[in-house]
């Protein structure tokens, strides 16, 4: 009770009241806050439909006999499906879609040969649904495959039949919005919250105010503090608004940990502060900041995953794409709404989230205090 005593007291409670007050009376930087994502996530939702290719694959081969072998070959001689594992039975096949490893697994039964020569043979696929657009494309794909392999079976007098029983995962109505919303809201945090902070520091430094705020009796930290803890709670509110937007019009589920899902997409809001405030830090204006942020946020969002699959990039923008912090976080939101995992299957994309986000905001803060030195 006496630390927060003391907090209402101290010249930083009076500091953040001072943006706090700031920030509502800015009419523009509130509609900023909740025009945009809620028209971007209806925008992107409705209408976005991209191809892919280089999905991943894994097969449980239990018959291990010449056809099934030449079936497996058959799926991976193009380059819609790489070969990327053989798991030894379902549950770690599962498990491997679960964790992002896998896009399709195949089983092969034990008795495939047999049924073959029955003209009765059949193989499971799992898809995982999360991404609708790749799901019903990776079926397809795999239908005409496996058609193609009866008609060259038939070619040989062997005229065996294989016939696909296909299971959608985390998804089974291939519903497209599905993938792009939870995508869309990490977009929406990246643009949103680079411009907002650094549309708010670089305001201080046109009007003046910058200058006033150095010469009361306050330190550089609580200065920084007072303009991080304002936006921290606005943009948890845009949080909230684009999931709520998510439930009731796209239906999203929520089959994970919403304090899991709160505390780390209040770790990435970090980031896009961090990344606003070095750009208020190194322009002049408000015009070149909107500009620079652009500049930066479009690669950002085109390589991170948002609105078209890594899958669909080439290698090189595949591998590069790991230093973005963006697709990481996006990576976690589909994992905790769609999947209902945890750290122990996301926790690599937590470590990279918040290295991103110590060292963005360790030189943000280096520059903006350099700056008010």
């Amino acid at each position: 009770m006496k630390f927060f005593i003391q907090l209402f007291n101290s010249s930083l409670w009076a500091l953040i009241r001072k943006e706090i007050n700031q920030i509502l009376r800015n009419r523009q930087l509130i509609v900023l806050l909740i025009v945009p994502p809620t028209v971007q996530l209806l925008l992107y939702g409705f209408a976005l439909n991209p191809d892919v290719h280089n999905l991943k694959l894994g097969v449980i081969d239990y018959a291990n006999v010449a056809q099934s072998r030449d079936l497996i070959r058959e799926i991976t001689s193009n380059d819609i499906f790489n070969l990327k594992s053989s798991p030894i039975n379902e549950k770690e096949l599962n498990s491997r879609v679960e964790e992002g490893k896998l896009d399709v697994g195949v089983i092969i039964p034990p008795d495939f040969a047999r049924k073959l020569a029955n003209k009765e043979a059949e193989i499971q696929v799992f898809i995982d649904g999360v991404n609708a657009n790749t799901a019903g494309l990776a079926r397809g794909y795999m239908t005409q495959i496996i058609q193609q392999y009866n008609l060259r079976l038939q070619r040989h007098q062997t005229n065996t039949p294989i016939s696909p029983q296909v299971v959608f995962l985390y998804n089974p109505g291939l519903t497209s919005s599905w993938f792009f919303v939870p995508g869309v809201m990490g977009l929406v945090l990246t643009l949103v919250g680079t411009l907002v902070s650094a549309v708010t520091v670089i305001r201080e430094k046109d009007t003046g105010t910058l200058e006033q705020l150095l010469m009361t009796p306050t330190s550089n930290w609580e200065i920084l503090v007072a303009k991080i803890v304002p936006l921290i709670f606005l943009l948890i509110g845009d949080i909230l608004l684009a999931l709520s937007i998510g439930r009731l019009v796209f239906d999203l589920p929520f089959r994970g940990s919403f304090l899991l899902f709160l505390v780390l997409s209040s770790m990435y809001l970090f980031v896009g502060i961090s990344l606003g405030m070095m750009l208020a830090t190194v322009s002049s204006s408000q015009q070149q900041v909107v500009l620079t942020s652009f500049f930066i946020n479009l690669p950002l969002v085109q390589t991170s995953g948002a609105i078209a699959p890594i899958e669909a990039m080439p290698p090189f923008f595949q591998v590069l794409s790991l230093l973005n912090p963006l697709r990481h976080y996006i990576t976690i939101v589909r994992g905790i709404l769609l999947k209902g995992v945890g750290l122990d299957v996301l926790w690599l994309n937590v470590l990279a989230l918040v290295c991103f986000a110590v060292v963005l905001l360790t030189i943000s803060i280096s520059r903006f205090r350099s700056q008010l030195s």
